[in-house]
């Protein structure tokens, strides 16, 4: 059940419907959970287990560490969630990339192994609940929560629909306070949420699915027969593909939440005019870089133990956080040279002093070049095979063959171009506004206007091909 289907649509107001019918905040939080779990069973329904089993282990190991006295007793139980989470997680997404890469092992060593066909199917959102959950434990171990939630809570709390199957990752803090009152309908909530909502699905089956994503394919599957041109187009439409993509689910996560009363936290905050890849980092799927860097980075040291260390742990870092989104070595590529960006930067800053003169034209071109290796990056992520990665790259950067462009794709790469452009310096302005703050000082006829133009796109176009949001595959 996607965002973009009539069937979401009609379960949406269902359960608006039956939601704010409720007179108590409890019968509220069971409509929600009820409906999180019909969401999620409309994809498959024997994962639904999976999440239960999640929250039940979680919910009562968290509970343990909260009430235990002794350290060893609160180390143990964070074992028990930890080995759980992780090795669902492990078998799961990970369990077929390691007996591959333990099969082509053994074919190095002249050891023919043919496994058994264990064919195992990714749960949707899996990795997205899993750090939810994790993230709830280790915060009773380290001290930051005093007090268990209450199953219906957590159990909402793990499965709320809105952002269940591809974020943004949110916090116990963040959510279960909003947990306790009765949610009153509200004018405001309907009308913020149905503008982020609308919002979402254009950038999504508009920008990403009809404009970008075609092009992209088209490059990507026919990747021995492109030319230069059509390469470099490719790796800047891919750069808005993904962002328009899932920054559209993120707006609709929000927007359906804000629907029922509830708040979750922002997810990408104008990513491509980064200073930086820190920056970018801090701009870029909020919720997981944040997440990695407090349960991760900091974990393992941060920068207080010297600057190898600190080069250490950003690298482990983003190696794992590359590893996150899929298991596949062209994931790892991705991570490690992002972590490298990060390693670079840190070392740069410590020399490199930029003159107050300068300094207007130093930011516009540090966040050019920023965008640049950036979009460059997300070939590996994009690409299917290494094979696809090796012959792009050969291409983008081989300028003796370029490929004859017909009028009909010169005009489709013109399209492109300006989509980015227009993109970049968008992005560019709100650079340091929320999106929030941009769309409140429009004025009330130029958001009507908008809101119009996007519905009437996105039902000109509601009949071609849909597309799953990217980051589901995660």
């Amino acid at each position: 059940m996607q965002f973009d289907s009539l069937t979401f649509v009609l379960f949406l107001a269902a359960t608006c419907g039956l939601f704010y019918a409720c007179r108590s905040v409890k019968s509220q939080k069971v409509v929600l959970l009820v409906a999180s779990y019909l969401f999620y069973a409309a994809w498959n329904p024997y994962f639904t287990f999976l999440i239960v089993f999640s929250t039940l282990v979680d919910w009562f190991v968290a509970d343990k560490i909260i009430h235990a006295q002794k350290a060893s007793v609160k180390r143990n139980w964070l074992l028990v969630s930890l080995t759980s989470n992780l090795g669902l997680l492990g078998y799961f997404k990970y369990g077929g990339f390691l007996l591959d890469n333990f099969v082509t092992s053994m074919a190095l060593m002249g050891i023919d192994y043919i496994p058994p066909d264990i064919n195992i199917i990714l749960p949707i959102g899996i990795s997205f609940y899993t750090f939810q959950t994790l993230s709830y434990t280790i915060d009773a171990y380290r001290g930051e929560r005093k007090q268990s939630a209450s199953l219906l809570d957590f159990s909402m709390y793990v499965s709320f629909f809105p952002q269940l199957v591809a974020g943004p990752i949110v916090r116990a803090h963040d959510f279960l306070p909003q947990c306790s009152e009765k949610k009153v309908f509200n004018i405001d909530n309907l009308g913020w949420g149905s503008f982020l909502i609308v919002n979402g699905l254009f950038t999504k089956v508009v920008l990403s699915d009809t404009f970008l994503a075609p092009f992209v394919d088209e490059v990507y599957e026919g990747y021995r027969q492109a030319g230069t041109v059509q390469a470099w187009t490719a790796i800047f439409a891919f750069s808005g593909q993904i962002f328009f993509d899932f920054s559209g689910y993120s707006l609709c996560a929000l927007g359906t939440a804000k629907l029922v009363g509830y708040t979750l936290p922002w997810n990408f905050h104008s990513p491509y005019s980064a200073l930086g890849f820190s920056d970018f980092w801090r701009r870029w799927h909020i919720s997981l870089s944040s997440w990695l860097r407090d349960y991760l980075y900091i974990s393992l040291g941060g920068n207080r133990k010297g600057a190898f260390r600190t080069y250490v742990n950003l690298m482990i870092t983003m190696f794992l956080g590359g590893l996150w989104h899929g298991a596949s070595w062209q994931f790892v590529i991705w991570g490690v040279c992002h972590g490298t960006y990060l390693i670079v930067e840190h070392g740069l800053k410590k020399v490199v002093r930029i003159p107050k003169a300068w300094i207007n034209q130093a930011r516009l071109l540090l966040a050019l070049i920023t965008f640049f290796i950036v979009s460059l990056t997300w070939l590996p992520f994009r690409a299917r095979s290494m094979d696809q990665v090796n012959t792009l790259l050969s291409t983008l950067f081989n300028f003796k063959h370029p490929t004859l462009i017909i009028y009909q794709e010169a005009e489709k790469i013109l399209y492109i171009v300006i989509l980015i452009l227009m993109m970049f310096c968008f992005q560019w302005y709100c650079h340091q506004r929320t999106y929030r703050e941009t769309i409140t000082r429009l004025h009330w006829s130029v958001k009507s206007i908008a809101l119009a133009f996007m519905l009437t796109c996105i039902i000109l176009v509601s009949k071609s091909d849909e597309r799953a949001f990217i980051y589901f595959q995660f």
